[in-house]
């Protein structure tokens, strides 16, 4: 009796292999239909198929479809980053959420695309997680900067109340004793000095 040939299982993939997966659009993180296939274990076809037989439980925050224009974005990028993933596709993709992600492993319901749909998960979960530690330095750094510009002010202030201190005002001029305005004392004539002999007769 020969013996049985067991297929090699499919190279496990990691959070991070998924998570590169994982596009913006639309203000949504998603999955590419062919990528989620392929991390299931099936064909882009057969797993369209099963979605197409089942779009009752695919709503519009599940999955939907790309327009031309992200399309061509998406092809845009694979080229730049020399994939090769996308550049024969004869029909737009459909792209998948989260929770579209589940629905699609549920609705397999093989053992590959139960313990895949975890790791998919997980992937979605990770992303978030950077995207708030992300915010969050912004934030810290955003602060940091008011800080150092309020500093930069305040500094500013006090050089120029220094510089306003160190400066010697000039001198105010003198004001005489009295009410006599001093051109009017450089113009008054002496006066004549009578001596107490001049009296005497």
């Amino acid at each position: 009796m020969p013996a049985m040939t067991i297929s090699p299982a499919p190279a496990p993939l990691s959070i991070g292999d998924i998570a590169q997966r994982i596009h913006l659009i639309r203000g949504q993180r998603v999955v590419l239909d062919a990528d989620l296939a392929a991390f299931y274990g099936e064909t882009t076809k057969r797993f369209n198929q099963q979605v197409n037989r089942n779009r009752g439980r695919f709503p519009e925050d599940f999955m939907f479809q790309l327009n031309e224009e992200e399309f061509a974005a998406l092809r845009l990028q694979f080229a730049t980053l020399k994939t090769g993933r996308g550049q024969h596709r004869k029909y737009l993709p459909h792209v998948f959420t989260e929770h579209g992600a589940i629905m699609a492993a549920t609705l397999l319901n093989s053992p590959r695309a139960t313990e895949l749909s975890v790791y998919v998960v997980r992937a979605f979960v990770e992303l978030r997680g950077m995207l708030a530690s992300n915010r969050e330095l912004a934030g810290k750094v955003h602060a940091l900067e008011r800080k150092v510009s309020v500093h930069e002010r305040n500094i500013a202030e006090l050089v120029d109340s220094m510089t306003n201190l160190l400066t010697t005002p000039p001198a105010p001029p003198k004001r005489p004793i009295g009410f006599v305005h001093p051109q009017e004392k450089t113009d008054k004539p002496a006066g004549k000095t009578i001596s107490k002999t001049s009296k005497k007769t």
